[in-house]
């Protein structure tokens, strides 16, 4: 199995395969019941007509704190300081109780629906009406590497394929040139567990993500030497894969070697493909400004956030941004001064996101692209030390949100209790926000799998896992 440093390793097999009649015909991936004979990459039929054919996961890497920014407590007013007794368990540990941090950011009603969200996010309020919020999400680690790994692939452990994998094999790629996952990293750097929250794990490395860098070439070692003279790297690609192909033949089934063909001629194709979709030369003054890239403060993100709108209107399947990376007070893990790392965070990535989904809604896209926006957790309402804003990791209660591809507008779905310690209504697990994007993408969660080790093997896990049918319009 290739490794994601491969760069263009990680993309999908292309239906040139097929046309050679080269694919494993007892691999696991054609195997699958939706899965067609032309192809891993090729389209396939979903197991019902989807509301969305796109997702976008804006991910706040370190856990943003939900009651500083989508879920109201207006119960904490004036307990700043105050000691309460509440269970939590986070990076510290178990503890029975601690002193209470105050939300640091004012609350206010927005849209028709009267949202209350906080000053941290001014211009992502105006857009509540297109917005689901899961008040009550939960998942079963708070610590970053294994909580992470659980928002990416369901499991806490390493080993297990990414969403964007599971997406890829369940409904091929609509833009052969372009593979079906792409990952956007925060200029900072990658988020911690790195490559293992796109990787593909136990299914072959064609549906791993393809991370794609903003600045420079978009995929490390595409192109061919400068030096090269016309047309030698096609011929050497053409006699590599005469051999690897009459190797296949000998060997059917060996899927790494059928990856490694496909990457080659995916890596083609894409010499071409991946710098036009980069290029922002043809968007208009108007738009680089709406998105923030005319803005030290927002360019990067929003840069990230152009981008996933043309990769998304190239067919990517899946599409993920990461904001904030490395450690520390680069990312959301609000440990020290919580006023100055959601400031900084918030800051970077409000006006991008705001943009992003008012220019889908304008070019009609928002109906068929889900938007997902959340951490691996949130964060407690105590403090973590004794001085101090900080607040440690929450996963027994937190706020994430989805937008668009067919999801109600203008709702909150679940509550916390008044502190916002634990999900108290309507608890939510990561498995029911998988659930719901298979869903919303046309596949049936608790039929969706892939033969490994034993077993078919699920992205929502061994049990009936159901969607959350109170947010689908």
């Amino acid at each position: 199995m290739w490794e994601t440093g491969c760069g263009f390793g990680a993309a999908a097999l292309s239906s040139m395969l097929a046309s050679d009649g080269l694919l494993p015909q007892a691999s696991a991936a054609t195997a699958s019941p939706v899965a067609g004979s032309a192809g891993p990459m090729a389209i396939k039929p979903p197991h019902f007509a989807p509301k969305a054919k796109t997702v976008i996961f804006l991910f706040m890497y370190g856990g943003p704190s939900h009651i500083d920014t989508f879920d109201h407590k207006p119960a904490m007013k004036g307990m700043d300081g105050k000691t309460v007794d509440v269970k939590t368990f986070g990076r510290g540990g178990h503890k029975a109780g601690g002193r209470i941090v105050e939300p640091r950011w004012d609350f206010a009603p927005h849209g028709e629906c009267g949202k209350m969200v906080s000053t941290l996010f001014p211009n992502v309020a105006k857009h509540v009406d297109d917005i689901a919020f899961l008040h009550s999400m939960t998942a079963d680690s708070p610590i970053h590497g294994s909580a992470m790994l659980m928002m990416n692939s369901g499991k806490i452990l390493s080993g297990s394929p990414a969403m964007g994998s599971w997406l890829t094999y369940g409904l091929g790629s609509e833009n052969q040139n372009m593979p079906g996952f792409v990952v956007m990293l925060d200029h900072t750097g990658g988020p911690i567990s790195g490559a293992k929250n796109w990787s593909s794990g136990y299914m072959p490395a064609t549906y791993q993500g393809t991370v794609f860098r903003t600045e420079g070439n978009p995929i490390l070692d595409l192109n061919p030497p400068s030096d090269f003279p016309p047309g030698l790297q096609r011929r050497l690609i053409d006699s590599i894969q005469d051999a690897n192909r009459r190797h296949l033949g000998q060997h059917v089934g060996e899927e790494p070697l059928a990856s490694r063909i496909s990457s080659y001629e995916l890596a083609y194709r894409m010499q071409s493909a991946a710098p036009e979709a980069v290029d922002l030369s043809d968007e208009t003054a108007e738009t680089l400004s709406m998105y923030g890239v005319d803005n030290p403060k927002t360019q990067a993100f929003g840069k990230r956030c152009l981008l996933a709108r043309r990769l998304a209107q190239r067919g990517v399947r899946f599409i993920q941004l990461y904001s904030g990376g490395a450690h520390n007070d680069d990312n959301w893990d609000a440990h020290g001064d919580l006023e100055i790392n959601h400031n900084k965070h918030a800051g970077a990535t409000d006006q991008p996101i705001a943009a992003l989904l008012a220019d889908l809604k304008r070019t009609g896209m928002l109906d068929e692209t889900l938007v997902v926006w959340g951490g691996e957790f949130g964060r407690q309402p105590t403090a973590e030390y004794a001085n101090g804003s900080g607040r440690d990791h929450n996963a027994y209660g937190f706020t994430m949100w989805m937008a668009g591809g067919g999801i109600k507008g203008g709702i909150s779905h679940g509550t916390t209790d008044e502190l916002g310690a634990a999900a108290v209504e309507n608890p939510l697990h990561v498995r029911n926000l998988h659930a719901t994007i298979l869903h919303q993408m046309g596949l049936d969660p608790n039929r969706l799998s892939y033969f490994y080790g034993g077993l078919d093997q699920k992205l929502v896990g061994v049990e009936h896992v159901r969607p959350i049918h109170e947010i689908i319009a």
